[in-house]
C-alpha cells in the first residue's frame, strides 16, 4: 500500500534498494534534455490532409531522401505518381523499387520515365513527348526535388553536352528552368477546377549565396557557393515563373490556377546531407558512424523533412491564395533576401538561362550529328569489312575446291600394277 511506504519513507528515510536522488535526477535532467531537443529538431507536423485520388504529380529525385519520401506519402494517398529519374525504367534497380513501392502503398498508379536532369537533350524529349498530347494530359503537381552537391574540397565539374554546363548549376536550376519552360502549357491548359501547385523544395543556403549578378567563375567557384547560388537562382525563377503564370490570358477567361510553392523542409538525414558530411571520403563516413548519435539529434529523418512538403501541397488555403510563398514548418515565413522578389534580377536570370540553353542545345545538336555519323561510318565500315570477309571466304572456298578437283586428277591419271594370278588347274612343268 503507497501509505505505509510514505509512512516508512518519512520516518526511516530512503530504502537501501532505492538508486541515489542525485543520480536520479542528474539522469532525468539529461534525457529530458535530450527528448526536448529532439522534439525540437524533428519540426512541426504536417495536419493538412486532401483527396489525391485520380491526380497526376511528377516527382524528380523521388527514389532516395525526401523525394522518395514525399513520392510515398503522395502514393499512399493515392495519387498517380511519375518518377523522373535518370535511369530508365527498364533497370533492374528502378523495377524492384516501383514494385516496392507499389506493394508498400497498395497503389498500381506508380510509374517511372527517364530523364537525366544533367541533358537537357534528355529534358526536351520527356517534355516534349509530355505536351504533344490532344486534349491536354492531366498535370497537378510538379515537385522538383532532385539536386546535388560536391563535397567539400570536391572538383568542379562539367556535364557533357556541348561544351559543358558547371554540375551543380546544371541539375539544381537549368535542369529545372528548363523542365518547367517546356512543360508551361500544360500547366496553364489545366481545367479551371482543378488546383495545380508547383512544389520547389529550397534550404537556408541562399541567404549565404552570391548575387546572381555576379558571374561565378572557375577561380572563385567553390561547392558552397555552387550550391547556395542554384538555391538562390530556384527562388527568384520560381517567383517569375509565378508571374508568367498568372499574366496568361486563358480562353475560359478565369484566373490562374496554377500556384508555385517554396519549402524549406530543414536539415534532414538524406544521402545528400551525409554525403557533405563526410565530405565523401572513407574516413569521413566512419566518423559519421562514430557520431551518429549528434546527427540522429540534431537533423531531421526523411519522414519528418518531408512534412512541410506534404503541407505544401495537400494545405487548402495555397489554392486559393497567391503563389510564391515559402513554407518552413508547416507554416508561412518571409524570404531572408530582398533580391528573391527582384524583377530585374530575374529578367535578365531568365534571359541569360534562355540564351545557355539554346547554345549548349546547338552544341550537343552538334555532337549527336557527328556521333551519329561517325556510327553510321564505323557500321558501314564493319558491313564492308563482313561483306570482304564474306567474298574472301568465298574465293578461299572455290580455290580449295579446285585443287581438290586436281588432286583427283593426279590420282585418275596414275597407272595401275595389277598382278596377273596363275590360272588354278594348272600345275608348273
Amino acid at each position: 500500500m503507497p501509505l505505509p511506504f510514505l509512512a516508512g519513507l518519512l520516518w526511516h528515510g530512503l530504502p537501501p534498494w532505492f538508486p541515489d536522488p542525485w543520480l536520479l535526477l542528474k539522469t532525468g535532467s539529461a534525457l529530458g534534455a535530450i527528448t526536448a531537443t529532439k522534439l525540437y529538431t524533428a519540426g512541426a507536423t504536417n495536419t493538412s490532409e486532401r483527396k489525391m485520388h485520380g491526380r497526376v504529380v511528377l516527382i524528380t529525385g523521388g527514389t532516395s531522401g525526401i523525394g522518395a519520401q514525399a513520392a510515398y506519402e503522395l502514393a499512399a494517398r493515392g495519387a498517380q505518381v511519375v518518377l523522373l529519374t535518370r535511369l530508365p525504367p527498364s533497370d533492374p534497380f528502378l523495377v524492384e523499387y516501383v514494385d516496392d513501392l507499389r506493394e508498400r502503398t497498395e497503389n498500381q498508379m506508380i510509374y517511372a520515365e527517364q530523364v537525366d536532369l544533367a541533358s537537357l537533350h534528355s529534358i526536351r524529349k520527356f517534355a516534349t513527348k509530355w505536351i504533344d498530347n490532344a486534349p491536354p494530359r492531366r498535370l497537378d503537381m510538379i515537385i522538383l526535388c532532385a539536386a546535388i552537391l560536391t563535397p567539400p574540397g570536391g572538383q568542379r565539374l562539367v556535364t557533357p553536352e556541348g561544351s559543358g554546363v558547371e554540375s551543380t548549376w546544371m541539375v539544381n536550376f537549368l535542369a529545372n528552368f528548363h523542365l518547367l519552360g517546356i512543360l508551361s502549357p500544360a500547366l496553364r491548359a489545366q481545367p479551371f477546377d482543378r488546383d495545380v501547385r508547383i512544389v520547389i523544395p529550397t534550404c537556408p543556403s541562399y541567404i549565404g549565396s552570391p548575387p546572381l549578378t555576379e558571374a561565378l567563375g572557375k577561380e572563385g567557384w567553390s561547392p558552397g557557393k555552387a550550391y547556395a547560388r542554384s538555391k538562390l537562382a530556384m527562388l527568384v525563377f520560381g517567383q517569375a515563373f509565378q508571374k508568367h503564370l498568372d499574366t496568361y490570358v486563358r480562353p475560359d477567361g478565369l484566373p490562374n490556377n496554377a500556384r508555385v510553392v517554396f519549402v524549406d523542409p530543414g536539415w534532414v538525414r538524406t544521402p545528400g546531407m551525409r554525403r557533405w558530411l563526410t565530405r565523401g571520403s572513407l574516413w569521413g563516413l566512419v566518423l559519421y558512424l562514430m557520431l551518429y548519435f549528434w546527427a540522429w539529434l540534431l537533423l531531421k529523418s526523411p519522414v519528418m523533412g518531408v512534412q512541410s512538403i506534404l503541407f505544401a501541397a495537400l494545405e487548402a488555403g495555397i489554392a486559393v491564395e497567391n503563389g510564391g510563398k515559402l513554407i518552413k514548418e508547416c507554416r508561412e515565413v518571409d524570404f531572408a533576401r530582398k533580391d528573391v522578389k527582384d524583377e530585374d534580377v530575374a529578367k535578365q536570370l531568365w534571359e541569360s538561362s534562355d540564351k545557355l540553353i539554346e547554345r549548349v542545345e546547338k552544341e550537343a545538336a552538334l555532337q549527336r550529328a557527328r556521333a551519329k555519323k561517325e556510327m553510321e561510318q564505323r557500321e558501314k565500315e564493319a558491313r564492308e569489312a563482313e561483306k570482304a570477309q564474306e567474298i574472301e571466304s568465298l574465293v578461299q572456298t572455290i580455290k580449295n575446291g579446285k585443287e581438290k578437283e586436281k588432286e583427283k586428277e593426279k590420282e585418275s591419271k596414275k597407272p595401275r600394277n595389277r598382278k596377273k594370278s596363275k590360272p588354278e588347274g594348272k600345275k608348273a612343268s
